[in-house]
């Protein structure tokens, strides 16, 4: 599920909730390196893993997560060929890519606690790269075979949009589209997700050849189990629209 609060707390519920796989979002929630940092120590033990979305694909702020101790990555808009390589060449250290040096300061290398940490990080950290486009779709069996990218995650309401299909992330176009993509990821042996709220849809995608799906958020089950409680013990209000904005 989502994580998208930016709240240590209710990333912790989440860990403890059987769910196998969190997903801790800068992208579109209030999260920054402090969050970030403080929701992963408040998940550290719990037998979920956690994904980390940056806002962008970029190289330094990339940096900043793996030396706060990201692990698994997940790199929003990858396009191209030259994105997903951009994404891999953030997480490895020179010559193999462009990540800054500074275990000494960074809680991933626990302060240069962790022998020989500048040498066997690239193999702690996976890269699993969003494809939400119509160019990405295009270009999917290519980024599929950059070195360094471990998973593909598809977006459908971004793909929906790309497509002139804004809001429909359930039309057969879309379906179509994110199924080729499973397809492509299968062929070429490596993970494929998607984001799926819908139950019907989640499981058509796992029958599609998905490996992992985002089924949740937090923020959203807060939102409509508080409306269902509203609506439960609160009589109707007479007129429904907004008294300001």
């Amino acid at each position: 599920m989502w994580v998208c609060s930016g709240s240590p707390l209710v990333a912790e519920i989440c860990a403890g909730s059987g769910l196998d796989w969190l997903l801790v979002d800068a992208e579109h929630s209030p999260n920054g390196l402090e969050s970030i940092l403080a929701q992963l120590q408040a998940v550290h033990g719990y037998p979920v893993q956690v994904l980390v979305r940056p806002p962008v694909n970029d190289t330094v702020l990339i940096k900043q997560y793996l030396d706060l101790g990201v692990q698994n990555l997940l790199i929003p808009m990858v396009n191209t060929v030259a994105d997903a390589r951009a994404a891999v060449a953030a997480t490895r250290y020179p010559p193999e890519g462009v990540r800054g040096v500074g275990s000494a300061l960074a809680r991933a290398a626990r302060w240069n606690r962790i022998p020989d940490y500048l040498a066997t990080a690239g193999g702690t950290v996976s890269v699993t790269v969003q494809i939400e486009s119509t160019a990405a779709v295009e270009a999917v069996e290519d980024i599929l075979a950059v070195d360094g990218v471990d998973a593909i995650f598809l977006g459908p309401s971004d793909l929906a949009a790309s497509m002139g299909l804004l809001g429909q992330q359930e039309h057969a176009q879309v379906r179509t589209a994110v199924g080729n993509c499973l397809h492509a990821a299968a062929l070429a042996g490596k993970p494929a997700g998607v984001n799926a709220f819908t139950p019907t849809t989640a499981r058509h995608y796992l029958e599609s050849g998905a490996s992992f799906v985002l089924v949740g958020a937090d923020v959203s089950l807060l939102a409509r189990g508080s409306e269902a409680l509203a609506t439960a013990y609160l009589p109707a209000p007479e007129d429904d629209s907004p008294s300001s904005y």
